[in-house]
């Protein structure tokens, strides 16, 4: 029986994994921490007393390699959102707040109605978003930074949620396969979608269970030190204690970060400029999701930009967060919650229960250096294959980047 060996048990490995033991493939599954999920995971924390994400996560209806694997892994029904594609936001700086509502079909008549546009905003500024088709190596400011508030309302928050890099050197053609696919389809390719009961729930626990239904070897706490190969294939694989023979006809998949994948095989480039992200979680007593209309709202002129609420926790995403990831979690939280605070009309000069989450390496960079830095799937060894977001899936650094990695990387192997 052929088998793959998938070193790494984030959403790109757990895809892979997904992928060939549906082909009646046997998986042995290295993960060097003591759980899966990467940075798309679940936890219980003391503090709040609550399960809350390591990072939040927005997924749309038009992201079919993340919805084809929960599918196959039995947990379509484990992402929720609203029957529209709704799209709430305030701008902090003047009060003002609007819903953005995609209607039905590719043609985007939504923008005739001065209503439904971004406040502010021109039907013609839309028109201009055409601009990505020959956007090269541009940015996202130099694009559009002479928008007034449809730069300041939609292509800022929009790419810097997307591409976790300031517009100013982020690239600009990365948000079109994005656009493509979701926004530009219409409504029903554009609904928000969140994880029910968390990242774990949603994405994690079902395809281990699933892959356990299977017979999968998961193997946590074991560190890759290394692979052996003969020129042509891998042929070993060893960690600090054991040296795992890789048989003739089987397969390896490496899913690991890109500062780890270099150092197990060789001549490999990968991205190595990161953009971190900070995100918040706030316990409030008294609170819960029934009370508000807006259990996600994108922020304008906040250093926040995106809240979340499940149940009592209101949970904040700063991306590209270079000007807070560096000071204390009481420093952050100090500077978030009055406007969370002002958004729900709660206390601002009382702070609740807080965990602050710091990923340094969250992404890479989206600028035009690190984009040629991305790895293909294929490598000179006949029999592996290389998944993760930061590979060159033509998306940005998202779960559907993630998922469909692993995607790719089965499909290189099997030509």
């Amino acid at each position: 029986m052929t088998r793959a060996h998938i070193i790494g048990a984030g959403l790109a490995g757990l895809s892979a994994a997904v992928q060939l033991a549906q082909k009646g493939v046997g998986i042995t599954l290295y993960e060097q921490a003591n759980q899966a999920g990467g940075r798309a995971r679940s936890f219980h924390d003391s503090h709040l007393d609550r399960t809350i994400d390591n990072g939040n996560h927005l997924l749309l209806s038009g992201n079919y390699s993340a919805l084809d694997f929960l599918a196959i892994i039995n947990a379509s029904g484990r992402l929720i959102g609203p029957d529209n594609a709704r799209f709430d936001f305030a701008d902090l700086e003047t009060d003002d707040r609007w819903t953005i509502n995609f209607n039905r079909g590719p043609v985007p008549l939504w923008v005739l109605y001065e209503q439904s546009r971004v406040p502010g905003t021109s039907m013609m500024d839309y028109v201009a978003g055409l601009k990505l088709l020959t956007a090269g190596n541009r940015s996202v400011a130099s694009l559009f930074g002479d928008q007034g508030q449809m730069y300041r309302r939609f292509w800022e928050p929009f790419s810097v949620a997307v591409l976790n890099t300031e517009p100013n050197e982020a690239v600009a053609r990365l948000l079109l396969p994005v656009i493509r696919e979701t926004l530009a389809k219409g409504a029903e390719y554009s609904k928000p979608l969140v994880a029910r009961n968390g990242l774990s729930d949603t994405f994690v626990d079902p395809a281990l269970k699933w892959l356990e239904r299977r017979k999968a070897d998961i193997r946590f706490g074991q560190r890759i030190t290394s692979l052996e190969n003969d020129g042509k294939q891998i042929t070993a694989i060893k960690t600090a204690r054991t040296t795992e023979i890789v048989e003739k006809g089987d397969l390896v998949v490496v899913a690991t970060p890109p500062w780890v994948t270099p150092t197990l095989v060789e001549g490999v480039e990968a991205p190595d400029e990161y953009a971190p992200i900070v995100n918040l979680h706030f316990q409030v007593d008294g609170f819960s999701e029934a009370k508000t209309d807006t259990p996600m709202l994108g922020l304008v002129g906040s250093p926040a930009h995106w809240l979340f609420v499940r149940d009592d926790i209101i949970s904040v995403t700063v991306s590209a967060a270079y000007g807070l990831v560096e000071k204390s979690a009481r420093e952050i939280a100090a500077i978030i919650w009055p406007d969370v605070a002002k958004v729900f009309e709660l206390d601002a000069k009382s702070t609740p229960p807080v965990r602050v989450i710091k990923e340094q390496r969250a992404t890479f960079r989206t600028t035009p250096q690190q984009l040629n830095r991305r790895a293909p799937a294929k490598t000179p060894f006949k029999n592996l294959a290389l998944a993760g977001d930061w590979t060159d899936t033509g998306l940005p650094a998202t779960i559907e980047g993630a998922i469909r990695s692993g995607v790719t990387a089965v499909k290189t192997l099997q030509r």
